[in-house]
């Protein structure tokens, strides 16, 4: 009796493992793991707390420095040559923070960086790119304005997938992260994140591609 019980327990635990196997899901899309250049913004929204004006432009140079440690894109000069696009915005840490917004906080030095395999020039990169935005927009040459900011206490990193649309960080993401500190180094918590979620998408997507094949090949065989 007890090893007809351990037998069904074990067809149970092997019917569960079956079942959830099943259900793996390739988070990130097939565009998103072809991708081998990637461009790093400020979210549009973002603004900064007054305690550390250049908080975001920080976030988003740190993002970048991760990115070329990992190795695995290129820096791109626009969001139109990149394949991807990553978007940056710091936690405010209170439930209303005073914030400060446009004029020079939002804007970068322009300056080289890069070993010789991924330099490129850095520019003005704090808010979208002209090619973006409105020529009548009145917020393109604004001084910089105090405010408050509700909520977001935590940092957000924002994937989206580049070149088809205008500026992708206007259309919905494919994929985000927002912990306490997760744009903060050494450890950079959100790139850590993404790291592993390619990994796995990857793997998903290799074993999804194998069962393809496999299945190509029994229809051939027949």
């Amino acid at each position: 009796m007890r090893v007809r019980v351990l037998a069904l327990f074990a067809g149970v635990l092997l019917a569960n493992c079956v079942v959830a196997k099943k259900k793996e899901k390739q988070v990130l899309p097939d565009a998103v793991l072809r991708a081998k250049t990637v461009f790093v913004v400020i979210q549009p929204d973002a603004k900064e707390p007054l305690t550390e004006p250049n908080a975001n432009l920080k976030a988003q140079k740190a993002v970048e420095e991760a990115l070329m440690k990992w190795g695995k894109f290129r820096l791109a000069l626009d969001t139109a040559t990149a394949d991807i696009v990553i978007s940056v915005q710091k936690g405010i840490g209170k439930a209303m923070s005073p914030t400060i917004s446009g004029g020079p906080v939002d804007s970068r030095p322009v300056d080289v960086e890069g070993d010789a395999s991924q330099i490129r020039i850095m520019g003005q990169k704090g808010h979208p790119d002209t090619t973006s935005i409105s020529t009548n927009d009145p917020n393109l040459n604004a001084r910089a304005q105090t405010g408050t900011q509700a909520g977001g206490s935590e940092d957000v990193l924002r994937l989206f997938i580049g070149g088809a649309v205008e500026y992708p960080p206007d259309y919905a993401p494919v994929w985000m992260y927002s912990r306490k500190d997760a744009l903060k180094g050494p450890e950079m918590a959100a790139v850590a994140e993404l790291k592993k979620v390619f990994e796995e998408s990857e793997r998903v997507a290799a074993e999804r591609e194998k069962q393809r094949q496999q299945q190509q090949q029994a229809k051939n065989a027949h």
